[in-house]
Order: structure tokens, then sequence, then C-alpha cells
């Protein structure tokens, strides 16, 4: 029921922008939402070739209830807007010694398949990992993913009641190290390390809570018909109906402040918006950094957005692939993963590399005829300045090592569908090139980032940099935290 009455200008039309805008204008606030590019999405971008626009960002949906909730609350159902296609084969695995392994969202097939690649022991070991995974997730869903800030009461009681996840949550319990007393097979700790990497962090150097991400995943995986970018324009098109006003190609030059609060946005052309609210969703360092202006800068704390996650360099091309019989999604793997990450903490490009391919016209299980639509990410540091022998030195260690597996591209892509992390760090500025946010290194990282309410009144967070943190589920979660907690707040008034 709209009874709410207040205007707030949201800025960035990623997730947590476009989520946040839904429900305040759902609730009867008056919502103008103010993007720089010409395109809703944010991190969820594409880049044009001959097949189509190719996802340059997030390739699958997970957590779907997160956006079956969001149109159920604007009287409206998801699958009457896009065409979500389920994947129960989630991943294939690859190594170069010639084996692979499917994992599936159903456990017996799971079991039965490590079985296969590495014996029993491996089978049995997979079977604990996996109801460890299970047990860590029911624990943290509730007091903090889905609460508006981390409840550390309520987590402590759920440990507490539950012994069993006392292994991941010891203080110095890496996500390796827990992998460690699970798998023999460095292949296995290899595939189940990489799950940090989902939230910007190195297995070495993440805590061992992070196995809670492989629950998350098992529970479902959808691709999107059509492509990732679907479901922002999906979103777009619901805050629209919701009466948003949606103004792109219109980039903020600062947030405005007075009276010690936040009342509105100047734009780059001069013309400013005043708001009783303003919502961020954008990369929280900007703030930090000056780039909105003096006004938020001390809004969010050095500690909450620093250090930073993982960056990338992300190949987004159309061509013909031979060799593989490549899956929706696909993981080739490292055969030191110590090459991958040292360099990485040292600033550099990996020396060897796992590189994660999305078939992206392979979603409903059929090969296309013709070219067809790939995306390759390959981990990097953060605030990595670019240099001129970058390129061909990314694309000798991606296609020639995919070479060693046996698939290779026709064509293999040029410089124009690579975005590198400086390219990151261009796109979305304050990220030195970060595509995460706040690193996850540490026992108590996730505890840090910031929340939906800033220390200036009338700012508030929404985004994959605010809490609960990365990945297209939570970046909308936080949009619905910083929509509640003005509603809140307007409430209260």
């Amino acid at each position: 029921m709209r009874q709410i009455a207040a205007k707030v200008v949201v800025v960035g039309a990623g997730m947590g922008g476009l989520a946040s805008a839904i429900r305040l204008a759902r609730a009867g606030c008056e919502v103008t939402l103010v993007e720089a590019r010409d395109a809703p999405g944010g991190r969820m971008r594409t880049i044009p070739s001959i097949a189509g626009p190719v996802d340059a960002g997030p390739t699958v949906l997970t957590l779907r209830s997160v956006f079956d909730d969001l149109f159920e609350t604007c009287g409206q159902k998801l699958d009457h807007h896009l065409k979500l296609i389920p994947q129960p084969l989630l991943a294939r695995h690859w190594w170069t010694d010639g084996s692979t392994l499917d994992l599936t969202t159903d456990l017996a097939e799971n079991v039965d398949a490590v079985s296969r690649f590495a014996g029993k022991r491996e089978a049995e070991g997979f079977r604990r990992f996996h109801a460890l995974s299970a047990r860590l997730y029911d624990a943290f869903d509730a007091p903090m993913m889905r609460a508006s800030r981390p409840d550390q009461k309520a987590i402590a009681i759920a440990a507490l009641k539950d012994p069993k996840t006392w292994p991941a949550l010891l203080p110095g319990v890496t996500l390796d190290r827990l992998l460690a007393a699970h798998f023999r097979d460095r292949r296995l700790r290899q595939l189940f390390g990489r799950y940090a990497t989902y939230v910007g962090g190195s297995p070495y150097r993440s805590p061992g809570v992070l196995a809670l991400i492989w629950a998350a995943e098992a529970q479902g995986v959808w691709a999107v018909e059509g492509g990732m970018h679907r479901l922002a324009h999906a979103l777009a098109r619901l805050a629209e109906d919701q009466g948003v006003a949606l103004r792109y190609g219109q980039p903020v030059a600062r947030i405005l402040r007075q009276g010690g609060r936040a009342t509105g946005v100047q734009l780059a052309d001069g013309r400013s918006l005043h708001a009783d609210h303003v919502v961020f969703n954008g990369d929280p360092a900007a703030l930090l950094a000056g780039l909105l202006g003096d006004g938020p800068r001390t809004a969010v704390a050095e500690t909450s957005v620093h250090p930073r996650s993982l960056s990338a360099w992300v190949w987004s091309y159309a061509a013909r692939a031979t060799g593989q019989p490549l899956v929706h999604h696909n993981v080739f793997f490292a055969d030191d993963p110590r090459r991958e990450f040292g360099p990485i903490a040292a600033g550099q490009m990996p020396e060897d590399a796992t590189l994660y391919i999305c078939a992206e016209d392979r979603s409903a299980g059929q090969m296309p005829d013709g070219p067809e639509r790939f995306e390759i990410i390959m981990n990097g540091p953060p605030g990595r300045p670019e240099r001129p022998e970058d390129f061909a030195l990314c694309r000798s260690r991606t296609f020639d090592r995919l070479r060693q597996f046996g698939l290779t591209f026709d064509p293999v892509p040029g410089q124009t569908a690579l975005t590198p992390p400086s390219g990151f760090a261009t796109l979305f500025p304050g990220s030195q090139g970060s595509i995460y946010g706040l690193s996850p290194h540490g026992a108590l990282a996730s505890l840090k980032r910031p929340l939906a309410r800033t220390t200036l009144p009338g700012l508030w967070l929404a985004g994959g940099g605010a809490h609960p943190g990365a990945g297209v589920p939570m970046a909308a979660l936080s949009g619905q935290h910083a929509a509640e907690a003005i509603l809140t707040a307007l409430a209260s008034r």
C-alpha cells in the first residue's frame, strides 16, 4: 500500500539501485533513478558482437527467491517477465591431465561422480564437505545475508547449537586449510577453493566459512534466456511500472549536503536534484575518495572499503569453438594454483591461471550454429595500471593455455573484447578495478562491510560493495536493506 511520501534519488541502476528504487516507489516514495550509462545493469553490462550483446559481467542467477520476492512485492511474477533456464549441470571442470568432473544440483549424482573421479575415500570427503557447507549456509543465511546488519549474537548462537560447524569457524582456518581436512586429492581442493574467488579472494587467505557458497550454488542455478543483462532490463521495466523516473546518460558529479545531511545530487551538467534521501549504488570507496564531493567523504569508514578484493581480465566476444564439449559453465584449472594466487598477491598477472568460460548460448543444452557468445574470466589484482604488453600477455595466457586443453576459438578475439583491471577502474569510479568491494581476507572481513545506513544522515548505500556483499542476489538484498531502512526512518518521523 502506498502511504509514505518522500523524495528519493537513487544513484546507479545496478542490482542494488534498481531493487531499492522498486521497493521505495512501491511504498509511495517519489523516486528518481539516475544512471551515468545509457542502460541499466551496472556490472551486469554487455559488449556488442556479431552474435548479439555478450554479457561482460555476472553470468548466472543463484538464490532466485530474492528476485521472486521482489516481483511478488509488486504483485507480479518473475516468470512473466523473463525466461529462466534451470541448469542441472552446475559446471564442467577440466585439468590438463585429461580428467574432467561434472557437478550437478543432485547430491547422489555428485557423490557418484566424485567416486569415479577420485575414489570412494574422496567421495566420502565430498559428502562430509557438502553437509558442512549446508550447515554453514543455514547458520549464516538469516542472521547474516538476510539481515540488515550482521547479527553476531544470532550467528554465535547458531554456531553453538551446531558443533559440526566449528571447524570452519576457528580463527586462522582458511578455506584451503578446511578443504585439506576433507580432500586428499589436490584437484578437489582446487575446485572447491575457487569459491573464494566468487567474492574476490584467495582460498589461501579467505576464511573457511566461505565453504557455504557451495551450498548456495547447489540449491540451484539459472541462466537467463538471451543473457543476464535481460534481468537488469526486466527490473528497469518493473521500476517504471512502479512510477520510478529513470534517467540514463546522466552522471552525478556530487552528492549535496546541507545542514549536516544529504539533500540531493548535482548532475555533471550542473543541474541539481533535491531529495529527502539519496541512495548511492556505486562503490562506497568512491565516497571516501571524494569522487562525489567533500560532503560524503566521511560517510563510510576506511576499514569498510579497504583492502580491495580481486579484479579480473574479462574477454567477451563471439566465435566458433572446437575441440572440447563445452557446457554453459566451464572451469579450466591451473596446474599450480600457487602460481596463480602468488603473482596476484604481488600485483601481477597470474603465471598459471584458472580460466572460467561461460558459453552463453549453451544454457539450453544445445550447440548453436555459427558463432556463439563467450565470456572468459581470469582473476587478477586490483589497482594495477595497464601496461602496453598486457594485452598480448593476457591473450597468450588465455588462448595458448586453452589450446593445451585442446580448445580453440575462431577467430581469437582482439583488444576491444578485453576488459582489464584498469578498464574496471575506469568503468566503476573509486573501485581501483576491484569487482567485489572489500577483500574477504580475514576472519572478520564480512562484518566490516558498510551497512545501508551511512554516518551522513539521508545518505544510504546499496550494491555489491555494501552489506551483505558481492554477487547478484546479495546486491539485490542490499537494495532491500536500504529501502527498508529508509522506510523505517520515514515511519519513525
